[in-house]
This record gives C-alpha cells, sequence and structure tokens, in this order.
C-alpha cells in the first residue's frame, strides 16, 4: 500500500504552484491516503475475462467533414478589436517572461 507524506503533498503543491497552510497540508496527507487506499482495494478486484473498454456504454463519436469556407478579411477580422497593429490582435502579456 502506497502511503502519501506531508512532503509529496508539498512537492504536489509546488508543481500546482500552489502554497497550502500546515492545516490543509494535513487534511489533505489524510484525503489522499483515503483515495490511495481505495485504489487499493479497487486494485484486488478480480477482473479476470472483463475486457478493457473507454466507456461503459457503448459511445460512436460522430465527426463532421471538414469544409473549407469563406473567411474574413483581415480589416474585417480586426475591425472590432479593442487593439491591434493592422496585423495582429494586441492583448495584455498574461504570462511572465522570467
Amino acid at each position: 500500500m502506497s502511503t502519501i507524506t506531508k512532503e509529496d503533498v508539498e512537492y504536489v503543491a509546488r508543481l500546482a504552484h500552489l502554497a497550502p497552510d500546515e492545516a490543509v497540508k494535513e487534511r489533505l496527507v489524510g484525503e489522499l491516503g483515503a483515495i490511495l487506499a481505495y485504489m487499493d482495494t479497487l486494485n484486488e478486484v478480480d477482473t479476470t475475462g472483463v475486457e478493457p473498454v473507454m466507456h461503459v456504454r457503448e459511445m460512436t463519436n460522430v465527426f463532421r467533414e471538414d469544409e473549407i469556407g469563406a473567411s474574413l478579411a483581415r480589416d474585417q477580422a480586426l475591425a472590432n478589436a479593442p487593439k491591434s497593429d493592422g496585423e495582429y490582435f494586441l492583448v495584455p502579456r498574461i504570462i511572465d517572461a522570467t
């Protein structure tokens, strides 16, 4: 059985750019430990003769054919843009380059 430690929670939090306080970390250790314990229980289920499936029900994706259609001229596409340079939409930077 796998166990979750406080260090595991801190590692995952760091990957997700989260900073949970100590109480939340302790709670997550318990909750994630319970999830892993349940996964161990599921791993004990005998699935001999059970064919792996993607969905419980038979499902079929319905795709449409790609069709080439008329597109907007650049000036039409940029007409209602809050900011543009005449060729592209200009948007505020949201991701720091560092």
